[in-house]
């Protein structure tokens, strides 16, 4: 567990330290607020420094476009253009490949046959994670976002290819921070354009007390206690154009309920509601 964001990025310095010998490549996406203390730290620790993205030098990514389930990407590498065909929707999903290709190359295997490697990626379960769509069009993500970073990031990452809507389904846990409640409220009301508030694994505390603290800060926000209904009115209102993200549990199948764990997928309710809706 890291309580802050400096916390857990001094953790993963640690990787350059503990895990690799001196003038081992350290493959670092350069677009990032946290790249620059990361590369001069990876050169600290006398590593091969190898950046990539759009202000990468190793791979320089120099154009993306963005559509519903997958981008379209042209990267540079020795000064040769490589088009890739990325079958995963987000900013991150980019930076991710990116990194990924970047330390295949960096260890013998040939640029082409990397970045060709990436169009047969799958992406992890509940990261973004697109469990259907409806007969319109609209897709349907689960995600694991449960802080405000990873909110804000996964609404952001939408954003390019959705041409109508941003909806959002989310709660917060209970015996948790109750700090982040009202800044992810905050941040699912700029970023969505519907915003459902429900419960997630409230615990031993009252369900309407946590979704009361993160509606004081989204005006507007609908709110939903019982987290199946939600998704199931979420899904009822897309239209196409649309893009509903269903935030907070990801791969998880519990909803903590005082001191029993009921089961719950996120997963499981949103394909039981685009069913019921299709018909």
């Amino acid at each position: 567990y890291h309580p802050t964001v400096e916390h857990y990025h001094r953790a993963k310095l640690r990787l350059f330290d503990a895990l690799l010998p001196k003038g081992a490549p350290a493959v670092i996406f350069a677009d990032d607020p946290w790249s620059e203390p990361t590369i001069q730290a990876a050169r600290a620790a006398g590593l091969d420094v190898l950046t990539v993205g759009r202000h990468g030098e190793f791979l320089t990514l120099k154009r993306v476009e963005h559509e519903r389930h997958r981008q379209r990407a042209e990267v540079e590498v020795d000064g040769v253009l490589h088009e890739i065909d990325l079958p995963l929707a987000g900013d991150f999903q980019i930076a991710n490949a990116l990194v990924s290709a970047g330390l295949a190359i960096s260890t013998g295997t040939p640029a082409a046959k990397a970045l060709m490697a990436l169009e047969k990626l799958k992406g992890a379960p509940g990261r973004l994670d697109l469990v259907g769509t409806t007969a319109n069009g609209a897709p349907v993500y689960v995600d694991y976002a449960h802080k405000p970073d990873a909110l804000e990031n996964v609404l952001a990452s939408v954003r390019p290819f959705t041409t109508g809507r941003v909806i959002v389904v989310f709660g917060c846990g209970g015996d948790r921070d109750r700090g982040k409640r009202p800044i992810m409220g905050e941040i699912a009301t700029r970023l969505a354009d519907v915003v459902i508030v429900t419960d997630d694994n409230p615990r031993s505390e009252v369900p309407e007390t946590i979704r009361a603290a993160i509606l004081a800060a989204a005006p507007g926000g609908i709110e939903i206690g019982d987290r199946r209904k939600a998704i199931h009115e979420a899904v009822a209102m897309l239209h196409a154009g649309d893009t509903l993200i269903v935030a907070g549990k990801g791969h998880e199948e519990g909803q903590t309920v005082g001191a029993e764990t009921l089961h719950f997928s996120d997963h499981e309710e949103v394909r039981a509601a685009l069913q019921e809706h299709a018909a």
